[in-house]
């Protein structure tokens, strides 16, 4: 309940001029409406891709950019948690009475940056529509499930981040690789790249068992089971687990700014 009651606070102070959140929501739903033209260029030129169709494709897209929209919304508190720390305001944080991951979770909730859920989402329906999906089945199921897995891993991801800023602040950048390059590497099928990069992104970076594999089990791109296109999103979950374990062994070892 606190949990929520502090989210209400961040949007309702960003709600206070609502002319200016309705422009920024309408600049950045259009601003990332511009990659789904990249895929279509794509597509209008070779017409398939490695046996994926355009509308197959824009399966995967609908549901990466949902997540990473969803993640990026409500973890914009870890995104700049490394100026939190910089600044020392972190230790102001520790002696509230409230855990400081949920002070950091519910900082600065950004609804804005739902416009990209939404275009996604819009593509999705829109793909959904050329397929012969019953809205109550086990493809709806897998679909659902494939969205909250991949916004708990991007949403893990961004923990990670600041996580590391707890013993430097230097190399954060390459986080980027992980976050904004996933995101672009996530937008298309898996297959069409090299197998280390594939490792990568299955193993270390589940990012194929949350988006790839649970839309190319149910296209049938793979001879995979159908029940391990429902499993494999739990990655997802996992993965945020794991990162939020990480975040409070750096927490626990924080010795402070000093100052």
């Amino acid at each position: 309940m606190f949990f929520w009651k502090l989210i209400s606070i961040s949007i309702r102070s960003q709600m206070q001029y609502s002319a200016s959140f309705l422009t920024l929501c309408l600049a950045h739903f259009l601003a990332t409406s511009a990659y789904i033209l990249g895929v279509w260029a794509l597509f209008d030129r070779f017409h398939m891709v490695k046996g994926w169709t355009f509308y197959e494709v824009c399966l995967i897209y609908g549901i990466v950019n949902i997540g990473y929209g969803i993640a990026e919304s409500f973890a914009r508190g870890f995104e700049n948690f490394s100026r939190t720390l910089i600044q020392g305001d972190f230790d102001r944080i520790l002696l509230r009475p409230v855990r400081p991951l949920i002070q950091m979770a519910t900082h600065d909730v950004q609804l804005m940056r739902l416009s990209r859920a939404l275009q996604g989402g819009l593509v999705l329906a829109w793909s959904l529509s050329h397929f012969s999906f019953s809205m109550f089945s086990i493809q709806t199921l897998v679909i659902v499930f494939s969205i909250i897995g991949t916004a708990s891993l991007f949403y893990g991801l961004l923990i990670i981040q600041a996580a590391i800023s707890f013993w430097t602040i230097e190399t954060l950048e390459i986080m980027s690789i992980t976050t904004y390059g996933g995101l672009q590497a996530g937008q298309y099928p898996m297959s069409i790249y090299d197998r280390p990069f594939r490792l990568i992104f299955t193993i270390l970076i589940p990012l194929s068992c949350v988006a790839y594999y649970p839309v190319a089990i149910l296209l049938r791109h793979e001879s995979i089971p159908i029940g391990w296109a429902v499993i494999a999103p739990l990655s997802g979950l996992i993965f945020l687990y794991l990162a939020c374990r990480l975040w409070n062994f750096g927490a626990r070892h924080y010795l402070s700014t000093g100052s």
